[in-house]
């Protein structure tokens, strides 16, 4: 083979007279039948255009290169020369040409299912299914190539980094012991051991804090973890993590060192310069934007107007209000008033979307959304006006409402108006067309961290406290004594304690997660108690763990980045199967493979496990 000396984005015109050897694909083929062949030949470094003069060569190969098509793996030797026909300011290759002095057919295509090419047949790429089934042909696209070599330097920077900054990178199990983590877990059943499963990790929380128990320090590890959830536009059943501890830390210090790693990573991987970050406790953002990763790209700003409504005239107002009026102001089930101005929405909001948004807070619980339009004489319209006239004047003040506004009110109790009103905002930006479309290198980029979460939150349909973060997040410093003398049924209390907990949020996603772990034993075991988990049953689960928090734990906290959306962020794409090499798809199936399939009764056997099969009608 005609081994190259150079790849197919080098070559310019300094190069001129040079004698080189390139290899890769056909990416598209002209035929002038006057015995010339021009090849644009494609690597994953660029494209080069190749020239086969029938002057030059011998009539086989000239014959061979004509019959050459799209995909088709050859090697050629040439010299170069400027392009005969101009310059091609589309390719960065674009000033030169290489004529073909020798020429080798290393493998001719089957007929491909479609082209890899970004533009796609009449402006459209294939559809997903097709390219997830040949993904060997999709990656070839330069979009794919690209969210590789992306995807490479990010881990490149990720590693100098942390080396720098005295971090061990270590690997930890993927085998692993079930624990009750939050999400489904995949398990793996043991041959040795009949009866017995393992688990895919979550995450390697439980080994990381191990890890600061055995005296590591500083530990940091790029790692895959597994959850069996339903695939979204932004999440993998498999996907990758940067995971990091550190031990005699508290949340500042994390922060401290996280913050210089975005700085580190967006300077070298775009040539931005993040400024410094605002930090905002979680009630703020649940105030403010009704959501703990608020992108703050745009306003749209939640108001709490319940002083105000009281003295209205809406009756659903005051039922709501009515709600857990004794209750704390922040309390979950504490009935309020909320509302969300919207800047010149009066011409741009129809009625369509606005009946829409009616429906779309019922999906979060809510009865409903109110709306009101202020008309150019600076007077209610619609809707709800006529109740409002009395505190027209203070509602006016309240939310510096103008003349074009539109008001979108919900009443209900605290935890559904909030939640209800933070998804919608999201909904109205996108329909007043005010959130800022990424370039092609991504950005703008609003950076955010949230702090001081609550430590647990009821869930829903059980009723039952769940950790907001995961089980081995500490509360806050000045909290940890009054959390571990409170009484477990004390729901207002319990809901009052605040974690040291911390997010980073971009856009309004979140990239990073992380907290202060617990090493008190005593404030570990009341958090299994409130999780439902008895002595028992949290012995059973976190055996090692409880037990290493007695032997010597230090202080210790982490933070874990995900690393597919740190990619995404970079690209400006919104579907994180654009960033990984073989993703699945929406069901969590490998299309190129077949994954998962069936196995044999003797493969079954082997692992003391049957298959439950589906009934055939």
């Amino acid at each position: 083979m005609l081994r190259r000396t150079h790849t197919c984005g080098e070559l310019r015109d300094s190069h001129v007279g040079q004698t080189v050897r390139l290899n890769g694909w056909v990416n598209s083929y002209r035929g002038h039948g006057t015995g010339l062949v021009f090849i644009d030949l494609r690597d994953r470094f660029g494209i080069t255009q190749v020239v086969f003069d029938g002057e030059d060569l011998g009539q086989q190969i000239l014959d061979t290169a004509d019959h050459l098509r799209n995909e088709d793996v050859i090697a050629i030797e040439g010299k170069v020369r400027i392009r005969a026909g101009g310059e091609n300011p589309k390719l960065i290759t674009g000033k030169i040409e290489v004529v073909v002095t020798k020429f080798e057919l290393l493998n001719k295509t089957a007929n491909p299912p479609f082209l890899p090419d970004d533009t796609g047949s009449g402006g459209k790429l294939a559809n997903e299914e097709l390219r997830l089934t040949y993904r060997y042909v999709d990656l070839r696209r330069p979009t794919m190539q690209k969210a590789l070599a992306t995807r490479h330097k990010l881990y490149q920077v990720t590693r100098r980094y942390f080396d720098e900054n005295g971090f061990l990178e270590i690997e930890t199990p993927i085998l692993y012991k079930s624990t009750p983590e939050g999400a489904r877990e995949f398990l793996v059943p043991s041959r040795h051991l009949p009866g017995n499963w393992f688990a895919l990790p979550q995450s390697p929380q439980l080994f990381k804090q191990i890890l600061m128990v055995a005296g590591c320090d500083r530990y940091m590890q790029i790692c895959r973890c597994f959850r069996d959830e339903d695939p979204r536009a932004d999440r993998q059943a498999e996907f990758t993590q940067i995971d990091l501890e550190m031990s005699f830390v508290r949340r500042e210090h994390v922060i401290e060192m996280m913050e210089g790693f975005v700085r580190r990573l967006w300077k070298d991987m775009c040539g931005y310069d993040v400024p410094p970050i605002q930090r905002m406790p979680y009630r703020e953002a649940m105030e403010r934007f009704g959501i703990d990763r608020p992108d703050t790209r745009y306003a749209l700003e939640i108001t709490d107007i319940s002083e105000t409504a009281a003295k209205s005239e809406v009756a659903f107002f005051k039922d709501a209000l009515a709600n857990g009026a004794d209750r704390p102001r922040f309390n979950s089930k504490r009935g309020v008033v909320k509302a969300i101005r919207v800047p010149d929405g009066a011409a741009k909001l129809t009625r369509k979307m606005t009946d829409g948004y009616n429906e779309f807070v019922r999906g979060f619980g809510a009865g409903g959304c109110a709306v009101v339009k202020v008309n150019a004489a600076g007077e209610f319209e619609t809707g709800i006006a006529k109740f409002l006239a009395s505190v027209k004047d203070e509602l006016k003040s309240v939310l510096k409402l103008a003349p074009g506004d539109t008001v979108l009110f919900v009443a209900d109790t605290y935890s559904v108006c909030t939640k209800a009103l933070g998804e919608l905002r999201q909904v109205v930006a996108r329909d007043m067309g005010i959130v800022p479309k990424p370039g092609s290198e991504g950005g703008p980029w609003n950076f955010l961290i949230v702090v001081d979460f609550p430590m647990f939150e009821k869930d829903k349909e059980t009723g039952r406290w769940v950790a907001m973060h995961h089980p081995f997040t500490a509360p806050n410093d000045d909290q940890a004594e009054a959390f571990v003398a409170a009484d477990v049924n004390d729901d207002v209390t319990i809901e009052g304690i605040v974690s040291a907990g911390y997010d980073i949020v971009l856009n309004g996603q979140e990239i990073a997660g992380g907290s202060v772990r617990i090493h008190d034993p005593r404030v570990q075991s009341k958090v299994f108690t409130l999780l439902g988990l008895t002595p028992e049953q949290a012995k059973e689960k976190f055996s090692f763990l409880l037990e290493a928090l007695q032997f010597g734990a230090p202080p210790h906290a982490g933070i874990a980045f995900g690393l597919d959306r740190l990619v995404m962020n970079f690209l400006g794409t919104s579907n994180i199967r654009d960033v990984i090499a073989f993703p699945k798809t929406q069901i969590g199936q490998d299309l190129m493979t077949g994954a998962p399939g069936p196995v044999t009764d003797e493969q079954l056997k082997d692992v003391h496990a049957t298959a439950i099969r589906p009934r055939v009608p």
